[in-house]
């Protein structure tokens, strides 16, 4: 399928704002789920609970007319259960593997913090190679594979942490907020009109807006973004400044630079253009920055955040015009 990227862009508008009809007031977490969507990449999503994660995820596969397959992370979770297993069927045919949720589209890796490092690990081959290898044999994984885990900031009993090489597989680290009192308004009169999603039995949140073929299109159109040399510059001045700020024990590694491209081009596709600015870098700095630092234990103390280091390099940086 041949897009252009005025074609692309419609197209997303279509779904974000079919999401936003189940997901309100959430638009900036909506735009950066479609722009990690558009950049191949995966999602930390970290909320309380009640603020719409699972929901999120589920509406966007249900709009695009995607694969959607949810994993319960819990302590007891072991990695074949997350992958799959060669299980012995007969004599003749030996042993066949049985595909794991893994082989979906849109992966939902509920809490995924709750289970020990060996299973997290367990997604690393899938997330960076989109392959599962199982007795020496690799099972890819389609094209459109992404996944989407959710943790929760507030309860640290019964959890382990991501270890870095996890995090760092991941594109983008989104914070879901309280929403605004409005859009907790509309929310209830939403539920109150008869929406109930607890209640479905599985059925669609939201009616397709996109086939997957052409969700598929929309994601090769990032491959034709340009990116002007300033614009590369501008990208490269803000990693390099968070490896020499001393407010940060670890600074953004060369895969944050070309993580922070791909999701600026993405963000220009969605805006209709062939090419990046560094309005688009801007806006994607924080939730491309904010896993792949480590805040200085002295500000930790003092409650500071992540955020707000990248706040302050971002406004030091300067931008081409």
């Amino acid at each position: 399928m041949t897009l252009t990227i005025a074609d692309g862009a419609a197209m997303v508008r279509r779904v974000r704002d079919t999401v936003a009809t189940r997901i309100i007031g959430q638009d900036e977490v909506i735009d950066d789920v479609l722009v990690a969507f558009l950049a191949r990449g995966h999602v930390l999503i970290e909320g309380v609970p009640g603020t719409a994660k699972t929901l999120l995820v589920r509406t966007v596969a249900d709009a695009m007319a995607v694969r959607f397959a949810r994993i319960q992370f819990t302590p007891d979770l072991m990695p074949a259960d997350v992958t799959g297993v060669a299980l012995y069927r007969d004599p003749v045919r030996g042993f066949e593997f049985q595909a794991g949720p893994v082989f979906t589209d849109l992966l939902l890796a509920d809490e995924i913090n709750r289970a020990p490092a060996k299973t997290q690990a367990a997604l690393l081959e899938a997330m960076s190679e989109r392959q599962v290898t199982a007795d020496g044999v690799a099972h890819p994984l389609d094209e459109l594979f992404m996944v989407l885990a959710t943790q929760n900031p507030v309860e640290h009993e019964g959890t382990f942490p991501l270890p870095e090489a996890q995090l760092d597989r991941f594109l983008l680290k989104i914070l879901i907020d309280y929403p605004a009192l409005d859009a907790e308004l509309a929310m209830l009169a939403l539920h109150e009109s008869g929406f109930d999603p607890e209640r479905g039995g599985g059925a669609a949140i939201v009616d397709p807006v996109l086939t997957a073929d052409e969700a598929r299109g929309c994601r090769s159109l990032v491959d034709s973004v340009h990116v002007a040399v300033e614009v590369r510059e501008y990208i490269a001045s803000i990693t390099r400044a968070t490896r020499q700020d001393s407010a940060l024990m670890l600074g953004a590694s060369p895969r944050a630079s070309v993580a922070l491209q791909r999701a600026a081009r993405a963000s220009a596709v969605i805006a209709g253009r062939d090419f990046v600015t560094p309005d688009d870098v801007k806006a994607r700095t924080l939730s491309v920055l904010r896993h792949r630092v480590v805040l200085a234990p002295e500000l930790e103390v003092e409650g500071r955040s992540t955020d707000d280091v990248l706040a302050a390099i971002l406004s030091r940086a300067v931008a081409p015009t």
